[in-house]
Parts: structure tokens; C-alpha cells; sequence
């Protein structure tokens, strides 16, 4: 432990022993305990390392006036110190152990009722359960009879830490070899097989280990016993329903003979439960019977099972046969049985046969039609079908009971029967229709799973089908924003797996260009929004036709390309919700972006766009909007890029692009959203990788931090490196480097990285520091002490960037003018031979007057280094510390105390 942390921990502990309810922040116990708990798992021992605990422990547990935060903290301390047995029988000498965990205690207070102290009794305790010392006294003290009461406590944060320590009490008492199944928590499995690894192997009781074990066993199964049973009030409903939780996490984590033990105790019971057929009870029962399956196979639990997905209601039976099939079981014949129950309601109401000609499914048909006349009831049973139906139709064959794409077939007729469509409503129950006709659930489910059946063996062939469906939906003016955005996601989904889209004919395309106009002008934003966003999905999305040879982009083929869609998306750029507008601009990009690299001049159209563009960049109140235009930019001058060789002619195209680039540049870096300058700064980043292509002394990517920068001394034997013979670059290589420099200084890249060097945002900061020190192992000279260096590098040196004279351009002002002041005679050579221009009256007076710099001169000035570290540090490094949080709690008690003889004064603690 740090020394600081040992000695500011006594005064820590009269402060909170004392804090009452006053404490400065709700988080600082929690804090406190992960630090002790930190330091007891790497192997400290706390109460030798802090003697003053115990001296807190004393305080607050004889104190009435504690507060109970304090107190609960202090049940879970006492537990992380007791798991170390020497600590233990301190505790338990000093009688410590047997007044905290005393119910009784608790209760004589009148706290027993808070939750907070039986949240931290039941923790405290589980921690202490470590060893045979701590199971011994676990068991003497009868503490199981309060744990289990405490299992269908009223608060539901206290009813499951009872569940979690009643299964860690008993799986303490399991053999090694069977800790650690399938399926449990790793670190959990790693507790408990140390925990009964200790109790197995310690020989120093093994007689009474052995009895600990076996009374803590027999008392939690005649606790399942008694507890299960048909209930006969809520009371008794809602016991049975935790117990049941409580059966399955055992079952879930027990091997034989543990396993075998609790199943022979409750099986009569469960069999009792089953043939009541509670509804309440079905999905308990179900995850009992599931763990039982997965963890202990036997004829009994088979039994059960069957019986659950045959002799109960209806919505029972269906709710159990989802049940089945989430828990991933590869039984053949259960599995059948669950697919016919959840197709059955779906059958019933589209009346498309599901289940073929077998009769198996009539059995339940007559209760489930019944069933399905109660709206509730239709909406909840076919809602849980439409969810497992996606999954159904990837099944293997064998299991189902028709072909998958009878089950599209289903999902459309249901769809159909929804919006009212009486004729797809004559095959099925007539009288079930009402309960499914304009429901948005029932829709909205119904959509999701078409979506998820697109990839589904034989659905290629329902492709007509359900683009009219889908086109009907989106006309259809009764469909709310979430159904007409599923309809959307739908239409999206079903295209991207069209081998062949020529089955659309052109009445469709006619009906989808139609409804994709009306509905861009929809006055609800969500669906405008939508719509813009369909727009965007296929405008990136590639197509086949049969009579094409090459694949076309889908916004072409289905909605005649940009004399559609254009119009459009720039009408929604001046739409008044930020939400619509980004999503056009996103669109924009995703849409009409592969028309502009043709190298043509740029159209009116285009530019108009673009200035439309830079407007709302410079204008827009919402950052959404923003963040799209940058992503727009960069979007087009990636792909620009990728199609222009470097060493080719600027296309007219190209032109807009570049011109547009130094105001993207300029007034994205003084966005107010960080998220923008990030953003911007990709931007240039990706002009950097463009301008230094093919040069090996520059490594593309910022997260690419060059091994042993230094500020100067950062170029290698690499392209804009000295020979090693002593020759200095060619003349060439250097004029190269130097257009290069002036094309980024001119393009404004030089200047949003320097702004973005001292933003308040780190994210902004950190990237723009890495760019930097990129482009400083590229450009600068290896050693400016060197005279030949200084003579073969003078050109670039040279080269310079225009300070603004306010913001960001102060700092650098302020940096170079200190440096100047150490400097001054090496700074003033510098300054007449390359990098400054001298605005001041006496020459080279001051750095800071100048409104130029030279970028080498920056680049090496600014302690790039020393501030990528300080930015690679998470503001953890400074706070989130335990001698941090000590100084807080501390800091806040002083302040406390202050504001109490100064009424108004408001106390801000950041305890990490």
C-alpha cells in the first residue's frame, strides 16, 4: 500500500465513522471498498497494512447514530476482511463477527428494515464464506433460516443477493471436481472452487467440515420442499416464484451428486406445480426444467417438459415453447413440438397450412382459436410466434412442418389482414381478425420478422410479393412513423439479397418513386427522417439486372437515379429538424456522390450543393448537421482519392473538391463540437496521407506513433533523409517536399492541426498532437545543430504558416516567445534566415509579435512528445487514484464543515 494512503487513512476513518448522513458523495464507500477489495486479491493483508480499521469497525458498529450507508459498508468491510482466516479469528475473538451478523442486533436498532443493511448483512456474510472456519460459523450461528427468509424479501436488489449467496453457499459445500459447469461465471467458479478446495483439504476438521456441509445441504433442500407447492395467494405465488429462481440457479450450476440430490427433493413438487397449470408459474417452471436439462438429463425432467409443452393453456404452451427454443436445446422431438405450438396461432389466423397434413396441431387448434378471440391474449400469442419465427425458418427441415417459405407466405397474409385487406383474411378465422387489424405491435413484430427471414431457404421466391406488400405499407396513410421505418429497414434488407432484381417491373418502380416522394414530404419528421435515410442505404447498395452485365447501384434501378432522388435530398437540407438534415446530407454522400467522379466540370446543381454544404457547416445551430458535412467532405475526398492516381492532372471535379477543403478545414476546427473538430481533422489527416503517398518517411494513420521522437532528431536513413555518405538531398527531392509543405499550409491542414493541438477537448487535442508529430518525422530536418543539415534544409524551413492573432495562435505566441527569451541569439539567426517574418519595429525584437511561423520551427518548439503523453493519459491517471480519493473525502469533510457556518455555500467534491 502507499505510504501517503497509510498514513491519510486514519483521519479518512474518523471522518466517516463521524460523517453520519453527511456524507459528500454516494459513491466513496463504493469506491473505498473496490480499493480494499484491490489490494485483499492481490495478496495484502488489510488489517496488518491498516491497524485503524479496526479501530473503525469498533466506532461505527457501537454507534447508534450511525448512518446506515456507513454501516452497510462496514457489514461488506468486516466480510472482506474475515475471507482471510487469520483476520477471521481476530474478528471472531473480539467478538466482532457474532454482533454484526446478529439479526437480532440489526432488529433491536430498528435497522434491520432498511434494505441497505440487509443488502450489506448478506454481502458481508457471502465474502466471509472463504474457508472452513467461515462455513462453520456460518452454520453455527444458523444464519440459513434468515438467508432464505431473505430469498422472497419485498425488495428485489435483496431477494436476488439472497439467491446468489444461498447457490454460493451451497456450491461451497460441492466437491471440487464438480465445481466450475458450463454456463456459470468464470470468477464465480474460481471463488468457489477455492472455497471448496479449502474445505475439502483443510485436515484440521474434517468431521465437523463434513457436518457444516451436510446441515447447510439438508437445510436448503427441505427449504425447496416446503416452499414448493401450488400457492394459494399472491403471498405464496410470489415465494414460489423466487423459489423457483432460486431452483434453477442451483440446478445451473450443480453436478451430480449434489445435482441428483436437489432433483430427487423437488421433483414431486414440480410435478405438482406442473399439473395445476399456473400461468404465473410457467416461465419459472420452464428455466427450472431448461437448467435441469442442460446440467442433469433425466426421465423425470423429460417427463415434465412434456407434459409443459402439451397440458396447459394456450398462451402457457406458447410461452414455453419460446421458452424451449431460447435455451438452444437440440432435442428433435421437443424441438418439433415447440415449432408447430408457435406457428399454430400464425396458421390460425392466415390460414395458409402451416402445419401441413398432420393432425398433431388440431389438438390444440379448437383452445388456441378460442384463446386468439380475446385481444389480449392474440396480440400477446402471436407477438412471442412473430418473435421465434426468424429462427424457425433457419431450422433444419426435419423439424418443421412446411417449407420456409410457406411461412413468408404466413408473415405477408398476416400483414395483409393488419391494414385490412379482407380478401387475405377469407382463408383464415374470421372472427380472430378484428384483434390483429391496425395494431401497431402486431405490425411492428410482424415486419421485424420479414426482415429476418430474407436469407431464408426459398424466400428469393416471395421477392414480388413482398415489394408490393412493403409499397403498400408505405402508402398506406394509417401507418404510424415506426411502422413506415420498418418498412423502410424491410425493403433495404430484401434488396441487399436480390441476386436478380429484373422481377421488378416498372408499375412497382412507378408506385415506389410515388410513395418515396410523398413521404419525403410527410409532415412527421420521424418519417422524413426515414425516408432520407432509405435514400442513403440505396444509393450505396449494388444491384444486379438480367439484362445487365455489370451490377448498377440500386437508387438507379429502383428509382430512376438522381432525377429522383436529388431533387429531393437537397429540398431536405433546408428541412427544419437536425435529425432530417443530417440524414439528407448523409444521403447525399451515399447517393449522388459517384456521379462527381467522372473528372466533368462541376454542375450548377453540384455547387450549389456544396455551398448549401458550407453553410450549414458555418450556420446550423445542431451539431448533427455539422458532424454530416465533414463526413460528407470526407467521404468525397476518400473516394476521390481512391480513383485519382497522385501524380494526375486536378480534374474540374477535383477542383470543387480542393477549393472547398480550406473552408471545411477553417471552420470545422472552430466548431463547439468536438465531435466536428474530430471530424475535421480526419479530414486532414486524409489530406496529409494523400500529399506524402509514396514517401516511406511518412506513416499513414495518427494512432502510428514514430519510434523514439524527439523534437528534432526524427528522421531516418529513409525519403527526406541525409545519405549516409554525407550527400544532402537532391534538389528535386527538396523542391518536392517543399510544394508539398505550401500545398498543406495553403489548404489550411498546418493550421487545424495547430489549432487542434491546444483544443479543451482531449479527444481533439490527442489526435491532433499525433498528426503533428507525423508530420514532423516527414518534414523536419534530422539535426538543426548540423551545418550541412541546416544548409541542404533551408528551403523547407522556410516555409511558413500565418498565425491568427487571437485563439489557439496565442499559445504558440507565448511558447515561442518564452523560447525565444532562453534563446535569443540562436532564435534571432533563425528568425532573419528562415522562419519569421518580422512585423515589429526593431526587427526581430520578439517572437511573439510575428504573424508567421515557420512550420519546422513549430513542429520542434511546441514539445509535441511531452504533450502526447500528458494527452495519452486518461484524466484517471490524476484522479481515479486511491490516494486521490483519500485527499477528496478528506477535502470534502473540511469543506463540509465550512459550509456550515457560511449558509448558501455549495460544496462541489469530484471524488473520481
Amino acid at each position: 500500500m502507499d505510504r501517503e494512503c497509510v498514513s491519510l487513512l486514519p483521519r479518512v476513518c474518523e471522518v466517516l465513522a463521524a460523517s453520519g448522513s453527511s456524507l459528500p458523495d454516494d459513491t466513496i464507500l463504493e469506491k473505498l471498498l473496490d480499493w480494499f477489495t484491490a489490494l485483499t486479491e492481490a495478496g495484502e493483508s488489510l488489517l496488518e497494512a491498516c491497524p485503524c480499521l479496526l479501530e473503525f469497525i469498533s466506532a461505527v458498529i457501537h454507534d447508534t447514530a450511525s448512518a446506515p450507508g456507513v454501516l452497510s459498508f462496514t457489514l461488506r468491510l468486516i466480510g472482506l476482511l474475515a475471507a482471510a482466516e487469520d483476520a477471521f479469528r481476530i474478528l471472531k475473538e473480539s467478538l466482532v463477527l457474532d454482533l454484526v451478523f446478529s439479526c437480532k442486533h440489526w432488529q433491536e436498532l430498528g435497522l434491520w428494515e432498511d434494505p441497505c443493511i440487509r443488502i450489506g448483512w448478506i454481502q458481508g456474510l457471502r465474502t466471509t464464506l472463504q474457508h472452513p472456519n467461515g462455513l462453520s460459523f456460518f452454520v453455527q450461528a444458523d444464519f440459513i433460516e434468515p438467508l432464505l427468509q431473505l430469498q422472497t424479501d419485498t425488495s428485489l436488489f435483496v431477494a436476488s443477493a439472497a439467491n446468489q449467496m444461498l447457490a454460493h453457499v451451497l456450491l461451497f459445500c460441492q466437491p471440487v471436481s464438480s465445481v466450475g459447469c458450463n454456463g456459470t461465471d468464470k470468477k464465480e467458479d474460481e471463488q468457489n472452487t477455492r472455497a471448496s478446495k479449502a474445505v475439502v483439504e483443510n485436515p484440521a476438521e474434517p468431521i465437523e467440515i463434513n457436518q457444516d456441509c451436510t446441515a447447510v445441504v439438508d437445510a436448503i433442500s427441505e427449504y425447496l420442499k416446503r416452499a414448493l407447492g401450488v400457492p394459494k395467494g399472491s403471498t405464496q405465488l410470489h415465494q414460489c416464484q423466487q423459489t423457483l429462481r432460486l431452483l434453477a440457479l442451483l440446478l445451473g450450476q450443480t453436478k451430480p451428486p449434489l445435482g441428483d440430490k436437489l432433483l430427487q427433493t423437488v421433483t414431486a413438487s414440480l410435478e405438482e406445480m406442473v399439473a395445476a397449470d399456473c400461468s404465473e408459474l410457467t416461465l419459472p417452471l420452464m428455466d427450472v426444467i431448461l437448467a435441469a436439462c442442460s446440467r442433469l438429463p433425466d426421465q423425470r425432467i423429460t417427463r415434465l417438459l412434456t407434459f409443459m409443452l402439451n397440458v396447459r393453456k394456450p398462451a402457457d404452451l406458447v410461452h414455453a415453447a419460446a421458452a424451449f427454443l431460447r435455451g438452444g436445446h437440440h432435442d428433435r422431438v421437443h424441438t418439433a413440438q415447440s415449432v408447430r405450438l408457435l406457428l399454430l396461432p400464425l396458421d390460425i389466423i392466415s390460414g395458409q397450412n402451416l402445419l401441413g397434413t398432420n393432425t398433431a396441431g388440431d389438438v390444440h387448434r379448437f383452445a388456441m382459436t378460442e384463446q386468439l378471440k380475446s385481444k389480449t391474449s392474440c396480440i400477446s400469442m402471436i407477438s412471442v410466434c412473430l418473435t421465434n419465427t426468424p429462427q424457425i425458418a433457419h431450422m433444419d427441415p426435419d423439424c418443421l412442418p412446411c417449407a420456409p417459405d410457406l411461412i413468408v407466405s404466413g408473415i405477408l397474409s398476416l400483414l395483409r389482414i393488419c391494414s385490412g385487406d379482407s380478401f387475405s383474411s377469407s382463408a383464415g378465422c374470421s372472427e380472430v381478425f378484428r384483434n390483429v387489424i391496425g395494431s401497431g405491435k402486431v405490425q411492428k413484430c410482424a415486419l421485424e420478422a420479414l426482415t429476418a427471414v430474407s436469407n431464408s431457404p426459398g424466400a428469393n421466391g416471395k421477392l414480388t410479393d413482398v415489394f408490393t406488400l412493403l409499397i403498400q405499407y408505405l402508402d398506406n396513410p394509417d401507418s404510424d412513423p415506426t411502422v413506415l421505418h420498418k418498412s423502410y429497414q424491410a425493403l433495404v434488407k430484401w434488396m441487399s439479397v436480390c441476386t436478380d432484381i429484373s422481377f421488378i417491373t416498372d408499375q412497382l418502380r412507378q408506385d415506389l418513386i410515388q410513395v418515396v416522394k410523398k413521404r419525403a414530404c410527410d409532415m412527421r419528421w420521424e418519417v422524413r427522417d426515414s425516408t432520407m435515410e432509405f435514400l442513403g442505404h440505396l444509393g450505396a447498395m449494388r444491384v444486379c439486372q438480367a439484362s445487365a452485365e455489370q451490377a448498377c447501384n440500386a437508387s438507379e434501378a429502383l428509382l430512376g437515379g438522381c432525377c429522383c432522388t436529388t431533387p429531393l435530398l437537397r429540398e431536405a437540407l433546408q428541412d427544419p429538424e437536425s435529425y432530417v438534415r443530417a440524414s439528407a446530407i448523409k444521403a447525399l454522400a451515399q447517393t449522388v456522390m459517384h456521379s462527381w467522379q467522372e473528372g466533368a466540370a462541376p454542375t450548377q446543381e453540384q455547387t450549389e450543393i456544396v455551398t448549401r454544404l458550407l453553410e450549414i457547416l458555418s450556420q446550423d445551430t445542431e451539431g448533427f448537421a455539422r458532424r454530416a458535412v465533414v463526413k460528407f467532405f470526407i467521404a468525397w475526398f476518400s473516394s476521390h482519392s481512391s480513383h485519382t492516381p497522385p501524380s494526375s492532372p486536378a480534374s474540374p471535379s477535383c477542383s470543387l473538391l480542393m477549393q472547398s477543403v480550406r473552408s471545411v478545414l477553417s471552420r470545422g476546427s472552430a466548431d463547439l463540437d468536438w465531435e466536428v473538430k474530430v471530424h475535421t481533422l480526419e479530414l486532414a489527416e486524409l489530406l496529409l496521407d494523400k500529399a506524402f503517398l509514396g514517401h516511406r518517411s511518412y506513416t499513414k494513420g495518427s494512432d502510428a506513433r514514430p519510434a523514439q521522437p524527439h523534437a528534432y532528431a526524427v528522421m531516418t536513413d529513409r525519403a527526406y533523409t541525409l545519405h549516409t555518405h554525407g550527400e544532402s538531398r537532391t534538389q528535386e527531392t527538396e523542391s518536392d517536399l517543399v510544394e508539398v509543405l505550401n500545398s498543406l499550409v495553403e489548404q489550411g491542414v498546418i493550421s487545424a492541426l495547430l489549432s487542434g493541438l491546444f483544443d479543451c477537448d482531449r479527444p481533439v487535442a490527442l489526435k491532433a498532437c499525433r498528426l503533428l508529430i507525423t508530420l514532423r518525422v516527414t518534414v523536419c530536418p534530422a539535426s538543426q545543430g548540423d551545418p550541412d543539415v541546416c544548409a541542404a534544409t533551408a528551403t523547407v524551413a522556410r516555409v511558413s504558416c500565418e498565425l491568427p492573432r487571437a485563439g489557439w495562435a496565442q499559445e504558440i505566441r507565448k511558447i515561442l516567445g518564452v523560447r525565444t527569451e532562453a534563446n535569443a541569439e540562436r532564435d534571432l539567426n533563425a528568425l532573419n534566415a528562415t522562419s519569421f517574418e518580422d512585423h515589429s519595429e526593431e526587427g526581430a525584437s520578439a517572437v511573439s509579435h510575428c504573424e508567421h511561423v515557420s512550420v519546422c520551427e513549430a513542429l520542434g518548439s511546441l514539445g509535441l512528445d511531452e504533450r502526447l503523453e500528458i494527452l495519452s493519459r486518461s484524466s484517471d491517471h490524476v484522479h481515479n487514484s486511491p490516494l486521490s480519493l483519500l485527499q477528496d473525502i478528506l477535502t470534502a469533510s473540511t469543506s463540509h464543515t465550512h459550509a456550515n457556518t457560511q449558509p448558501g455555500q455549495e460544496v462541489i467534491v469530484d471524488c473520481y
